[in-house]
């Protein structure tokens, strides 16, 4: 087997920039800024807009645009109900 051929895995952290919600994972990916985290080791830190702290699916705060089909709106122009 070929050494050296696939990137390193390691833990990371995860920061919401949002509401600074962090967790912990796995990943393939380097950085250059690193945290402290609460085992007192040091990880990579990868600051990303949206997680599931803030993601309005996950929050319920999502907001539904039912304007109904194309049938329901060309019915309901020209009052054919």
């Amino acid at each position: 087997m070929k050494t050296n051929l696939h990137p390193e895995y390691q833990k990371v952290v995860y920061m919401d920039v949002n509401s600074g919600f962090k967790f912990i994972s796995g990943s393939t990916k380097t950085s250059n800024e690193t945290i402290q985290w609460e085992d007192g080791n040091t990880y990579p830190l990868f600051k990303v807009e949206v997680t599931s702290d803030t993601h309005p699916f996950y929050t319920g705060r999502q907001k539904f645009a039912d304007k109904g089909g194309r049938a329901e709106r060309f019915k309901n122009k020209y009052n054919l109900n």
